[in-house]
């Protein structure tokens, strides 16, 4: 007759096994953890029979409670394509007066048009709309088109130098390159249009130069930019008074501009996006100029 050995500090029997001297103690698994595993098994062993789990071929067991996550999701994907059609048939038909006076339209114009801004202009525009070396920010409403909800439209569909039949064109000419002003001319008209924005810039020592850039400016700027430098939204010619510059508006960055001239490019979205998505985007960005901050 086999003889069992006890613990004789627990009184629980021993398996026989022994490792340097520690006897390994013959202890049954808690009674919370084996009915916790009890159910659990039977619980999975039913669930392959409630909803869809075996394949058998080209098909599967449907289960018995008929639940399909194809369905479900097709179904909350139609949900969402009706909820989303009532708001952009909205977009597509009613005026931006009435879209901008209907904040809880605009609460979903500024959620929708965040993640197509995203998508589609951050990558020159920066994510925030504040632009970056060569590229306007767009959060300050100071615009070469226009920054009503119609002229960003407009810009959207048929860009800027871009191939688009109706695109807008606008360029600065290569004064110094194409020999239409000499080297001092364009130093002192680069120097007057410092001045415009850079008040201080004007001393004693080059007032005689600034002075002769007014006069070159009059004659070679002044049909773009206006007698006033304040530009032209119609030819899309900057206002260089309000030291907001898109390639800079330090001197030497100004003399490199009027010596080279500038050609920006926004490409056309016309056929990138629908044409909610482009109104949503032009009421996004014309948000971002005139929101408070």
């Amino acid at each position: 007759m086999e003889v069992t050995e006890r613990d004789p500090v627990s009184g629980r029997e021993t398996t026989g096994h022994e490792w340097n001297g520690i006897k390994e103690l013959d202890t049954p698994v808690p009674r919370g953890v084996l009915m916790f595993l009890i159910v659990t098994h039977v619980w999975a062993i039913a669930w392959w029979f409630f909803v869809p789990a075996w394949p058998l071929g080209t098909t599967y067991t449907k289960g018995l409670l008929g639940v399909e996550q194809k369905r479900t999701v097709e179904a909350k994907l139609v949900e969402v394509q009706r909820d989303r059609a009532g708001w952009t048939n909205r977009i597509e038909t009613e005026s931006y007066e009435a879209i901008l006076a209907d904040e809880a339209l605009m609460k979903t114009v500024r959620a929708t048009g965040r993640q197509l801004f995203g998508d589609n202009c951050a990558a020159c525009h920066g994510r925030d709309g504040k632009g970056r070396a060569n590229y306007p920010d767009l959060t300050d409403d100071d615009w070469l088109w226009g920054g009503g909800p119609q002229n960003i439209e407009r810009t959207l569909r048929v860009g800027i130098n871009a191939q688009h039949p109706e695109s807008r064109a606008g360029q600065m000419p290569a004064f110094g390159r194409e020999k239409m002003l000499d080297r001092d001319q364009v130093g002192s008209v680069a120097a007057y249009v410092h001045s415009l924005s850079n008040p201080g810039a004007s001393t004693p020592e080059n007032v005689k130069q600034i002075e002769a850039g007014r006069k070159v400016f009059a004659t070679t700027c002044a049909a773009c930019h206006g007698e006033d430098a304040k530009g032209s939204r119609e030819l899309g010619a900057p206002n260089l008074t309000d030291a907001r510059w898109i390639y800079g508006g330090d001197l030497d960055t100004i003399i490199a501009s009027v010596h080279g001239g500038r050609q920006g490019h926004m490409p056309t979205w016309d056929e990138r996006l629908t044409t909610a998505e482009i109104r949503t985007l032009a009421l996004y960005v014309h948000d971002l100029g005139t929101r408070a901050p």
